[in-house]
């Protein structure tokens, strides 16, 4: 049974991504400063990771094959800039500089689709729809750049040693609870996203089911030794979290996009996965189509 280190695993995503492993065969140990991990995980540790000691002491405790590593402030201006920025960068370069230098052959590091820029209040618009990895990274707060520094980091650390690593950028994720009227991460209900464009338009409506997202990060260790090191791959949903197509709804919330959003026929999202598909064979099978609650809808 192949072991696998998940930091954060009593998030938003921790937790699809602990139970779909632990599905999967794996012996799954979390790693989460607060309570909450599931109980299908092997082991969980209460560990603070921005601590570079700790973060040695927990790999070389557990040995683990491979590490995916979630743990982060996942929400944009809930804590001050300067400590955002510092949370989530000293994690990423820890757990990577502990897993290269004690032999962990695979680490996925979670990034962020605000990488990109969308929402700058100088105004902002895509060089291109729909929107995938090679488009250019434009951070204008420090959540959005601590991500891009993770993503960097991962990459520094791919070339310095034989550990095999890669970088995943979900999507807006929604876990299962929030499709029976739970609170998103903005505390926000999906039904208000859905029905407030001036919401979900933020961030250009993308969104990914949590247990889609986990079984990708599960995809992804299993074919990381045939991979590019240091690739980065989106996770999204195959469709908006829109009532309307995106040629007609986003014009309307990112002014200056009517020539670009017009490639965005029927239910398509601004964000591609095409590149997970390519390489991994990776489709999003959940839309909030068929996964929001009838009560709720």
């Amino acid at each position: 049974m192949s072991r696998v280190l998940v930091t954060g695993s009593a998030g938003r995503l921790g937790r699809s991504v602990v139970t779909t492993l632990a599905a999967s065969g794996y012996e799954v140990i979390g790693v989460d400063s607060a309570p909450g991990t599931p109980e299908e995980a092997a082991a969980t540790l209460p560990a603070d990771l921005t601590d570079p000691g700790q973060a040695f002491e927990v790999i070389a405790r557990f040995r683990p094959r491979s590490v995916i590593h979630l743990a982060a402030i996942a929400t944009p201006f809930s804590r001050p800039d300067s400590v955002i920025f510092q949370v989530n960068t000293r994690l990423a370069f820890n757990v990577c500089e502990a897993s290269v230098a004690l032999g962990v052959a695979g680490v996925v590091v979670a990034s962020s689709p605000t990488v990109i820029g969308y929402g700058a209040p100088g105004g902002w618009t895509p060089s291109y729809l729909p929107i995938d990895e090679e488009h250019p990274a434009l951070p204008w707060n420090a959540y959005s750049l601590s991500k891009l520094v993770a993503e960097e980091t991962m990459r520094t650390f791919s070339r310095a040693g034989a550990t095999r690593m890669a970088a995943v950028r979900p999507c807006f994720v929604v876990s299962p609870e929030e499709w029976t009227g739970a609170p998103t991460q903005s505390g926000h209900t999906i039904v208000e996203r859905l029905d407030r464009p001036d919401i979900g338009g933020v961030s250009l409506f993308n969104y990914i089911d949590a247990r889609d997202a986990a079984d990708l990060l599960a995809l992804l260790l299993e074919r990381l030794p045939d991979l590019p090191d240091g690739e980065v791959f989106f996770a999204g949903a195959a469709d908006a979290l829109a009532r309307e197509p995106l040629a007609d709804l986003l014009p309307r919330v990112v002014p200056g996009t009517e020539a670009l959003a017009a490639r965005l026929t029927g239910t398509a999202p601004a964000f591609s996965a095409a590149k997970a598909e390519r390489l991994l064979g990776w489709q999003a099978k959940r839309s909030w189509r068929t996964e929001l609650s009838k009560e709720c809808a």
